[in-house]
């Protein structure tokens, strides 16, 4: 059963998410504020954080960066009450996979929960075996059945969102996607407005992947159209 992290401090919101999970048949743990969250993380392991934005102790920002800077990739759905975009373009550099504003409905969430859930599945049969399946460019291997990225003999630490955007150029090397496209595609919903994620996890991509950001080798920037992956 796919476990879920459920951080607010807000009783009602959590009661509200965690009885709409159970319902749709995820196992809920809760925490109501930054450090417990942290504690939460290590004790039970969840395959799944929903992390509000303002949390006394430790905020939510703080919690994605801690979790980022030690290597922790589970995905992150953040909460917040605010409609800003500069909190939501932080959000996402510090490695949130998605990010949803206050008030929501409890569907909206779980189908959020879903879309990333679906992508980073890994079948038995699949990783039993994992070695048949490789896209190959220059140094880079990326390896869909394990979700595992090595360049050279080095693997590469991505979050969920950024190896799902890596993956989607890949597996269309050498076409010019738009940032359109790339949302549609890969946050699987309508993001009017919001391209700069795309721009943001491009940008992440290329500092792991690029011996120099400013003269990209493989992702190539299109200029007013979107981005293309070359081999």
């Amino acid at each position: 059963m796919t476990k879920i992290l459920v951080v607010d401090d807000e009783v009602s919101i959590v009661k509200l998410l965690q009885f709409n999970l159970e319902k749709s048949g995820y196992e809920v743990v809760t925490a109501y504020d930054g450090m417990q969250a942290l504690d939460m993380v290590k004790s039970e392991q969840p395959d799944f954080i929903i992390l509000d934005l303002m949390l006394p102790k430790m905020d939510g920002m703080d919690v994605c960066k801690t979790l980022r800077q030690e290597k922790i990739l589970t995905p992150i759905l953040m909460l917040t009450a605010k409609d800003d975009e500069l909190d939501k373009i932080i959000g996402l550099e510090l490695g949130a996979d998605d990010y949803l504003t206050k008030p929501f409905s409890p569907r909206e969430v779980i189908a959020r929960v879903k879309a990333i859930l679906r992508r980073i599945q890994v079948t038995p049969e699949a990783a039993a075996s994992p070695e048949h399946l490789v896209i190959a460019m220059g140094e880079i291997r990326i390896y869909p059945e394990k979700y595992e990225v090595y360049r050279q003999d080095t693997k590469v630490e991505l979050t969920p969102k950024e190896f799902e955007l890596l993956l989607y150029l890949a597996n269309h090397q050498g076409r010019v996607l738009t940032r359109d496209q790339l949302l549609n595609a890969v946050w699987n919903y309508d993001f009017i407005g919001d391209s700069r994620i795309v721009d943001v996890h491009v940008s992440h991509l290329r500092e792991k992947l690029e011996d120099d950001t400013k003269n990209p080798r493989y992702i190539k920037t299109v200029r007013g159209l979107g981005y293309k992956l070359e081999g």
